[in-house]
């Protein structure tokens, strides 16, 4: 059996045999039903129904259907020869109101998912969280309140004590920047408060969860191997200028070493410490957290969409505007190149140096890559199939930057694209189409795209064209 990575003499870029083909959803972005069987308010439930949240003032309420018609699309999934199906679990499905008690309907859904990809014969990547935290957690402080860690790993527990023999690999958390930068720094995403110091809180509190919640998968005895999802990205300066180095330097630190050093280090990256002097002390993070933080974890995951293209600010003023809490403000410049209708720079290489930056920065861990995708403005055509050749590109591209990274020596395992559907991506609403499937909203009727024609001829033969 293969476990290289080889260009073979047809111009072929083959995989190797294990590598796992894998798409990727979550939870509040697709399933609806958002008030059945016992599920109660999550904060995006709360964000969305709020006027002038959300594009087009939608939610996720009824979404693609998914908690409903989870069969179909894992028929789907089996059709598109997919290898394993990343999935994020309601916290407030499992866990009504954020309390103790197990709501027997709501993860009796995850198992009958879970059983029904085994079937398939897809592997089951579960995420414990996906942004959808229980209302009733956010009105006692949600991710600035500690105790909100310690609900978190009850919750994992419960969860992983009824799947824990059957999924092959679990996120603790999905993107902890964004809940943390976004949510409580910008205020962009649920539960949308704006403050430096509370996303820097929120980050912490984040991570304390994260290494509760290796503890409480490790303790139940789960089978798969044990993760967290970064969104990782490829930080570089605008100029060899030695203040657009440092805002290179300054950005790099708030998006990625923030989160990888803890977990895989023990500790804050001390120039990012330095940093933010000004804004807190870090009084929240406790003596032995750290020690929490960084329980051992069998690989890394990471998701990525573009690069960031950073410079220094001419006035070296703060940009209140920015996400980011740093002494000094930093411009972002969109990288050359075509853009997806996120307006999101297409930089495959981003990717490639991303995972070399991982292994040599963090050594030779093994690696997911749990996200990435485009979005596009897909039309259905006359003939009723939607033909997306933008994003087989990007997909190519992107596999192709992946390739690259094994046949130098990363020890990438598998790779998600998103997203098998198209569905409510956060403040666009469904404005924005990531799907490899095409979910028509009023019908919700399925269509495979042509990108994902492609991807399952990729699957089936382990290999795609070299770009």
């Amino acid at each position: 059996m293969s476990t290289t990575a080889v260009r073979t003499a047809e111009g072929l870029l083959t995989f190797p045999a294990t590598f796992w083909w894998g798409a990727a959803t979550a939870a509040y972005q697709i399933e609806g039903a958002v008030d059945a069987d016992g599920r109660t308010p999550s904060i995006w439930d709360t964000f969305s129904a709020q006027p002038g949240r959300i594009d087009n003032g939608d939610t996720g309420a009824h979404a693609t259907g998914h908690y409903s018609r989870y069969r179909e699309d894992v028929r789907l999934m089996a059709e598109l020869g997919l290898s394993a199906y990343r999935f994020s679990i309601a916290w407030p499905r499992v866990r009504p109101a954020g309390g103790l008690g197990v709501n027997e309907s709501g993860l009796g859904f995850y198992d009958r998912l879970v059983d029904e990809l085994l079937t398939a014969g897809v592997r089951p990547v579960a995420t414990l969280y996906h942004w959808d935290l229980p209302q009733e957690l956010e009105d006692l402080g949600g991710w600035t309140n500690r105790d909100t860690a310690l609900r978190f790993a009850d919750y994992a527990a419960a969860v992983a004590a009824r799947l824990g023999d059957r999924v092959a690999l679990w996120n603790t958390l999905n993107e902890p920047w964004c809940s943390a930068f976004l949510g409580y720094g910008t205020g962009g995403h649920a539960p949308g408060r704006r403050g430096h110091v509370g996303a820097l809180t929120a980050t912490h509190h984040l991570l304390l969860a994260h290494g509760l919640g290796v503890a409480a998968l490790r303790s139940a005895g789960v089978t798969g191997q044990v993760s967290v999802a970064l969104n990782a990205g490829a930080v570089r300066p605008l100029t060899a200028d030695p203040a657009d180095v440092d805002a290179a330097r300054r950005i790099d630190g708030l998006l990625n070493r923030i989160f990888f050093d803890p977990i895989l280090r023990g500790a804050y990256p001390a120039d990012t410490i330095e940093d933010t002097a000004s804004l807190t002390d870090w009084h929240f993070v406790r003596d032995g957290d750290l020690q929490v933080v960084a329980a051992p974890v069998d690989a890394v995951c990471v998701n990525y969409y573009q690069p960031d293209l950073v410079g220094a600010a001419p006035d070296g003023q703060l940009d209140h505007g920015t996400p980011y809490p740093t002494a000094q403000s930093v411009v972002f410049h969109r990288t050359p190149g075509p853009v997806t209708h996120m307006g999101w720079s297409v930089d495959p290489t981003g990717l490639r140096d991303l995972l070399l930056r991982i292994r040599h920065d963090y050594g030779d861990c093994p690696l997911y890559v749990t996200e990435n995708g485009a979005a596009y403005d897909d039309r259905v055509g006359p003939d009723g199939g939607v033909d997306d050749p933008e994003r087989i590109a990007y997909l190519r591209g992107h596999l192709a930057a992946v390739h690259e990274a094994i046949t130098a020596g990363v020890d990438l395992r598998g790779y998600f694209v998103w997203s098998l559907l198209d569905n409510f991506e956060w403040a666009f609403g469904f404005s924005r189409r990531f799907g490899l499937v095409h979910v028509d909203y009023d019908t919700l009727d399925r269509t495979v795209k042509a990108s994902g024609r492609w991807y399952q001829a990729a699957i089936a033969r382990g290999a795609i064209e070299a770009p």
